[in-house]
């Protein structure tokens, strides 16, 4: 079982903008950008899980941390 699931990309964008991400652009995939960091949200549902693991730890977030934001 992942660690992570698929969730939707407006539930991982609004978790990201908890703790501290902001909406740079949109498009195909969703910029999101914190100091001089930006991570990419794909705009599709679900995100798969290994996608999605690789976002939070992109985002300095470990699975559980991710998670409990949800």
């Amino acid at each position: 079982m992942p660690k992570l699931p698929g969730i939707r990309h407006k539930d991982a964008i609004r978790v990201l903008e908890k703790v501290g991400w902001r909406v740079i652009r949109e498009g195909k995939h969703t910029i999101m950008g914190k100091g001089t960091d930006a991570l990419p949200i794909p705009r599709h549902n679900p995100i798969n899980a290994i996608t999605m693991g690789q976002i939070a730890k992109a985002a300095g977030l470990t699975p559980e941390q991710f998670r409990d934001l949800l």
